[in-house]
């Protein structure tokens, strides 16, 4: 903390993770449904007293999954010899399915790459000593400038309880309401519509509907790869019953667009006229419900009028790009179909106009009735495991805990009541966007990050650096010792990870569930909640924190639920207020409301026709929809849309240790409508610089026709920490939706160049390689081996010395040398076994590399292996082409000759040739495509 004599004045400066950070990975375990990592499950001693898992865990243990909303059972055997883990049949979430990422999470236990004891400036400490440094340094800055000046920022990644804690201790007791979550990143947008409309964030709708629905509108989700579980179940439901339909609204052609009877290719940032289209469209033709919008709903007139103004079929299916036949499609199937559910998700919320876009997709819902009733209802899925479970406890700025809201005075003192906390934040503090922008500032001069990476995730991502680094105190809680966040951090603190910690999580679908500790803590890692706990007690707040159990402070949060509620608050669990420690421990997955009128749980909401607003009724809202609030220009004349892709999570600090799930999409791309393509002389598999008025990035070219004409697409995950130019974030505008203040992530303005370096590679290696002079580099793991796709802007002296310094070791060489071509290969053995090969070219036309990557498998190469290895030949049949199938790692090109050579006709008969697609069919898009092609 600069000006403070017990911290060092210097802050560390981010930089790319060496590779020395990253030991050696043991290889990678067969895949199967039933994934098992050797573990030991010893226990360790806890630090300060404290025990983390009371005793060594055996047996069976039920639990959730730490990666998307749907919040899958997983159900773990703790066994001598090690671990297994499977989908848990018994949860209502997931019946025992599991995606690609749910199945390896095994692989992600190990203590690799994990933070194990707190750190002050770059130095090991004890618990005590870094604290006491947290707890000085926000007491400093708040004596000297005010609660204001302090801040929180925290992730749905955390547990309820240990949200519970955060939010009581910022709003609560040092009497400041900045704290904010990831969550406004994903789901703020989603939460304000919901108020808007019914008068609470609550999502009315169930999985179950989802499945039993005769439509399903599915808007702005990548569906099958974002909540990959709730898709199997939709796709199983549709195969169970082919007259159901399935339109997708989304300007690419995603995998989710394999199960759907009519694709909408709508143009960027027009779905809330498409919608307002819609709703003209159903009172036109009479489609309204019009007993149950003059009984239960208000703002019907003024919402309908609106409508009109967008005017006619033509005029909409001008402004949102789509065939008049199209758009006049789905307004039919809509208003002839009364059991209809309507899934949306980041292609509606993160937009500068995305509450109102959310509103559109909930009036066409109240307009109709469909609402409250079985197989009908709007779905907002959320992102992250706790991104609801945080709306809960008031984890975003703008609300206050149970669901109550700054703009009531008597909510703000029944919880300040029920605290115990004279102190209590008397109004909404700085949403995610304008927290940061305070940091650059200076008006906030400490902030404490938990559980997250916005130095990633944020939109002007640079910026959000910089701003981390010129703030006076930056705290950090994470598992992951390295990130770019962690680079910025004055003090860091150890916290335990999925499989270390104990407490509850809530879906989508509003089911609580309770995460359960399979492991001892990491080192000296603690849970979160005891981290928050012991930082306000030395802040002077013993009083209001003195918990020593996570089921102590979920008791809390459940008599909150209930405190002076009568009916008028829509969370409640006020019947979990008495939960012995043992239920607690015994917690089975439950939807709220959970108290004396609902006591098992509530599956859907609002059956009654009654909302929580002051008069009972639920309120379309008038919509002027407007497109995005930056337009594209000759300067930057393509859409940039980002998004998750399908084996990776976030900013891959858990996935990215995996190597099955590195192999489908092993470095960052863009992809490029092959139109567009031509016109700015971009080559598949080439390299493209992507520019904005924010920043820059490099990738790799991706041609689709999948992709709209006018727009890129690049994921979300990459970071320096894996990829050296690759933060797409940093390209993305500060631009929020003056509601919710959640970012518009889907529409960055953006230029595509070709960038030409003077030389492009890869190499493959058993250890992480520190490689000079590189302008790109993406390194991945992979089963033995690491990937690093590289390229530079400089030709060294000599190949052979360069790729002797990147090796760091002397070893038997093979070499070829085409001068006069530009080209060179080298391969490094070590008795008889391969540890490197390196692959130079003038440009991207290179040789594939699984087959390379598998030599690096056997322990001594075969006579043909080596004959092929330099002139890139791989034996006839060996080459297997790129992963389409991450659980059985089954390669493109062995798809495409077993349907070939066996003259298979579906993708069952693939999955029983090759086992692709039988496990937890997130490739089974991919494979109908192969299938399609021949």
């Amino acid at each position: 903390m600069r000006g403070a004599s017990n911290l060092q004045t210097m802050k560390p400066q981010p930089s790319v993770l060496s590779p020395q950070s990253f030991t050696q990975q043991r290889g990678a375990q067969p895949p199967s449904f039933r994934s098992k990592r050797f573990i030991s499950v010893a226990p360790r001693e806890a630090p300060c007293g404290l025990s983390c898992a009371g005793k060594p865990l055996a047996g069976s243990i039920q639990t959730t999954c730490p990666y998307c909303g749907v919040g899958c059972g997983v159900v773990v055997n703790m066994e001598e010899e090690g671990i297994s883990l499977i989908g848990d049949k018994q949860h209502p979430a997931n019946s025992g399915r599991l995606c690609s990422k749910g199945i390896a999470l095994a692989d992600t236990l190990d203590n690799e790459g994990k933070l194990l004891y707190p750190v002050v400036n770059n130095r090991r400490t004890s618990w005590e000593d870094a604290l006491e440094r947290v707890a000085s340094g926000f007491k400093k800055i708040i004596a000297e400038h005010g609660p204001d000046a302090v801040a929180f920022y925290v992730s749905g990644q955390i547990l309820t309880e240990d949200y519970y804690v955060a939010n009581k201790l910022m709003k609560g007791y040092i009497g400041s309401a900045n704290i904010d979550t990831n969550s406004r990143l994903c789901m703020s947008t989603a939460v304000a519509a919901h108020k808007r409309a019914f008068g609470a964030d609550a999502v009315p709708v169930c999985y179950e509907d989802v499945e039993t629905a005769d439509l399903v509108v599915i808007v702005g989700s990548n569906y099958a790869w974002a909540h990959p579980v709730l898709y199997q179940r939709l796709a199983a439901a549709k195969k169970a019953r082919p007259e159901m339909q399935v339109v997708v609204i989304d300007p690419r052609r995603t995998a989710t667009c394999d199960i759907a009877d009519l694709h909408l290719a709508i143009a960027p940032g027009a779905d809330a006229y498409l919608f307002n289209g819609l709703l003209h469209n159903l009172r036109r033709e009479d489609a309204l419900d019009l007993d149950y919008v003059e009984a239960h709903v208000e703002g019907y007139a003024a919402a309908f009028a609106a409508a009109r103004e967008v005017g006619s079929i033509p005029k909409v299916a001008r402004i949102c790009g789509l065939a008049e036949t199209q758009l006049s499609e789905f307004y039919r199937l809509f208003a002839r179909t009364g059991r209809t559910v309507t899934i949306f998700s980041q292609g509606i919320n993160q937009s500068s106009s995305g509450v109102d876009k959310a509103n559109a997709i909930l009036n066409v819902h109240l307009a109709t009735g469909r609402i409250g009733r079985p197989g009908m209802g709007p779905f907002s899925v959320t992102g992250q495991p706790n991104a609801m479970g945080g709306r809960e406890v008031g984890g975003l700025a703008n609300q206050l805990a149970a669901h109550m809201d700054f703009s009531d005075p008597a909510s703000i003192a029944r919880v300040a009541r029920f605290w115990n906390a004279p102190n209590i934040a008397q109004a909404p503090g700085l949403k995610a966007v304008d927290m940061f922008q305070a940091i650059a500032s200076g008006k906030i001069k400490a902030v404490w990050i938990m559980g997250t990476n916005p130095v990633v995730s944020m939109p002007d991502a640079d910026r959000v650096r910089d701003a981390l680094l010129g703030c006076e105190l930056v705290v950090v809680s994470d598992c992951v010792q390295h990130t770019d966040t962690t680079a910025c951090a004055d003090i860091l603190l150890p916290a335990t990870g999925w499989g270390e910690k104990e407490g509850t999580v809530t879906n989508s679908e509003r089911c609580i569930s309770r995460q359960r500790a399979l492991l001892p803590a990491s080192g000296e890692a603690r849970p979160d909640w005891w981290i928050i706990t012991q930082v306000a007690q030395r802040m002077g707040y013993a009083d209001g924190f003195s918990y020593t159990r996570p089921a102590e402070i979920f008791r809390e949060h459940a008599r909150l639920s209930g405190f002076e509620n009568e009916g008028i608050r829509a969370f409640e669990i006020s019947a979990w207020s008495e939960l012995s420690d043992g239920e607690y421990d015994a917690l089975q997955p439950t939807q709220w409301p959970i108290n004396k009128h609902a006591p098992n749980g509530t599956k859907r909401l609002f059956a009654d026709g009654r909302f929580y607003t002051p008069n009972g009724r639920a309120r379309m809202v008038a919509i002027a929809p407007r497109l995005p609030a930056v337009a594209v220009d000759a300067d930057f004349p393509l859409v940039l849309n980002t998004g998750r892709i399908r084996d990776q999570w976030h900013t891959m600090t858990r996935t990215a240790k995996v190597p099955r799930l590195n192999a489908h999409l092993p470095e960052p791309f863009v992809q490029v409508q092959p139109s567009d393509a031509q016109g700015y002389q971009l080559a598949h598999g080439g390299l493209a610089r992507l520019t904005s008025r924010h920043g820059s990035m490099l990738a790799r070219i991706q041609l689709s026709e999948d992709q709209r004409p006018g727009s890129v697409f690049v994921p979300m995950h990459w970071n320096d920490a894996y990829a050296k130019a690759a933060r797409v974030d940093a390209l993305v505008a500060p631009i929020t939706d003056p509601i919710s203040g959640q970012p518009e992530s889907k529409h960055t303005p953006v230029r595509v160049e070709s960038y030409q370096p003077a030389w492009q590679g890869f190499v493959l290696s058993r250890t992480r390689l520190e490689l000079p002079d590189t302008c790109y580099c993406a390194s991945t793991r992979g089963a033995d081996y690491w990937r690093h796709e590289i390229a530079g802007e400089v030709l060294p002296g000599d190949w052979r010395d360069w790729v002797q310094t990147a090796l760091g070791e002397s070893a038997q060489w093979i070499e070829y040398r085409d001068a006069a071509m530009g080209r060179y290969r080298a391969a490094c053995l070590k008795d008889g076994k391969l540890e490197a090969v390196f692959f130079i070219a003038p440009d991207h036309r290179l040789p594939e590399r699984e087959w390379l990557a598998s030599l690096f498998n056997p322990h001594q190469l075969e006579a043909a292996d080596l004959a092929g290895l330099l002139a890139a030949r791989p034996p006839k049949g060996a080459d297997t082409g790129h992963i389409v199938c991450a659980c059985f790692s089954v390669g493109e090109k062995a798809i495409l000759n077993a349907i070939q050579e066996q003259s298979l006709a579906s993708v069952e008969a693939v999955g029983q040739c090759l086992k692709a697609g039988t496990n937890c069919g997130s490739c089974v898009p991919e494979i109908r495509r192969l299938l399609e092609r021949h």
